[in-house]
């Protein structure tokens, strides 16, 4: 067991990212109500273009424009409207957080997408993914770090008692890692990216925004040992994708914290969100599998979706994020 602080209060649940609707005030309110022990700035991505994850990241980057062409993001000359669309929006969020949340000491998390899923995402102006150009994912690594630390910020002057944690969302890192993203005839596919490089390019962001950090991957095969290199505090990760438990109990073991997703994102056939005990009980059995004693349980692992639940209703997502925080404060009863 280790004995470090971790950058969050005992028995805490969070989002992962997106909500459904596109009002940002009342997203906030049912964020900030629902889950006041480490709340997240809600995405909002039925807002459309500069409102989804990759357009919303990249509006983040440091002298690097980019615009929507063909229904995708790339790389652009100059600033235009989809640009200035993406910064408007994410300027209202965080005026919207900053009104709704004056009063607030605590722990907030913030997400943006990490360099190896943008690089996997965003065209280069001649076609083709950034991913092809080895130079060009070092730059927009560069890019987004820089964006990132002037980000967070940004969101710790608009909130001066709050201590803010950072998410990259890394969906893609798998495929990067693997070789299996698709180029665009879908005939071949980009050349993998090592181990090595990868962990580099993350600890640029992870090393220049100086907050805590932590690696969202909702996808299988989450390299547990490249994202503990990096210097992230936390993964969180789909629990219900975790088919083998000996690399994440080796994580754990090392002192990297969890995020937890053990609630669907999404309602079953029932068509009820889940009570605060199944998911309690869901996180504490992958627990006691891992062999790990229940009272370090509430303080490494916060409770969460798994992952963003922008494709669920409003009544839904509050309910589950209810759900998560009151399966975390059963935690940290004992």
């Amino acid at each position: 067991m280790t004995d470090q602080a971790w950058p969050w209060p005992a028995g805490a649940a969070t989002g992962i990212g997106s909500l459904p609707g596109t009002d940002i005030g009342e997203a906030q309110r049912v964020v900030l109500g629902e889950l006041p022990d480490l709340p997240h700035l809600p995405e909002l991505p039925a807002r459309g273009p500069g409102a989804d994850m990759i357009g919303r990241s990249a509006g983040l980057l440091v002298d690097l424009p980019v615009e929507v062409y063909a229904g995708r993001w790339r790389v652009a000359p100059r600033t235009g409207r989809d640009l200035r669309r993406a910064l408007d929006l994410m300027e209202r969020d965080l005026d919207q957080l900053a009104e709704q949340a004056e009063e607030y000491a605590g722990p907030i998390k913030v997400q943006a997408a990490g360099p190896l899923t943008l690089a996997a995402s965003l065209e280069l102006p001649i076609g083709g993914r950034l991913l092809r150009d080895p130079g060009a994912v070092r730059d927009l690594a560069g890019s987004l770090a820089e964006g990132l630390r002037a980000h967070v910020a940004a969101v710790a002057r608009r909130l001066p008692r709050a201590a803010v944690l950072l998410q990259l969302d890394e969906p893609s890192l798998p495929t990067v890692l693997a070789g299996r993203v698709p180029t665009e005839s879908g005939l071949g596919a980009y050349r993998a990216i090592e181990s090595v490089d990868a962990a580099a390019l993350l600890r640029t962001v992870v090393e220049a925004v100086g907050v805590p950090t932590l690696v969202h991957c909702c996808a299988p095969d989450v390299p547990l040992e490249l994202i503990r290199s990096t210097g992230a505090v936390a993964v969180a990760l789909d629990l219900d994708l975790v088919t083998d438990l000996d690399p994440l109990g080796e994580a754990i073991d090392a002192g990297l914290g969890l995020l937890a997703g053990a609630a669907p994102t999404r309602p079953p056939s029932a068509g009820r969100a889940p009570t605060s005990a199944q998911i309690a009980d869901r996180v504490r059995q992958l627990w006691d599998r891992l062999g790990f004693p229940r009272r370090q349980l509430a303080e490494q692992v916060v409770v969460t979706p798994a992952c963003g639940l922008a494709g669920a209703d409003e009544q839904y997502a509050r309910a589950v994020l209810a759900a998560c925080r009151d399966a975390g404060r059963r935690f940290a009863e004992g």
